[in-house]
């Protein structure tokens, strides 16, 4: 969950699932800083959701947020985030990962190795729910 209050601060959130069958043990991407959230109330923020792994390979909303901080949108860095998984991850197409930005104006981004990584978005007129875009529904 990403939010930006009336003061224009953002605050970000995110747990974790748990994936069936893991091993005993397993650390997934929620506990890590960057991996599975990452806030600067500078810039924005990102969370994520999906193979926690393969988040935590690309340290995916760190990069998110830094790619913001270098003029990237949110759209354009989380599509940046995906592709950095998919080049290092040779079975994607057997995962799920998805991404979700804002930056310090409102302007939010979402995308997703597979199709059906949807968001609720609520804003001063309404609440609605988007499916993110995703690499294998653009390829």
């Amino acid at each position: 969950m990403l939010a930006i209050d009336s003061n224009g601060d953002i605050s970000g959130a995110c747990t974790t699932s748990g994936m069936a069958y893991k091993l005993y043990g397993r650390v997934g991407d929620s506990p890590i800083i960057g991996a599975g959230m990452y806030c600067d109330n500078e810039v924005g923020g990102a969370v994520a959701t999906g193979t926690g792994e393969l988040v935590m390979k690309t340290l995916g909303t760190f990069l998110i947020v830094e790619l913001m901080r270098n003029v990237a949108n949110p759209q354009e860095a989380v599509t940046e985030a995906v592709h950095r998984i998919i080049k290092k991850t040779p079975d994607y197409k057997d995962h799920q990962v998805g991404f979700l930005a804002a930056d310090k104006a409102g302007n939010y981004g979402a995308y997703s190795v597979q199709p059906g990584f949807n968001f609720a978005l609520h804003d001063k007129q309404e609440s609605r729910v988007i499916d993110a875009l995703s690499y294998i529904q653009e390829g």
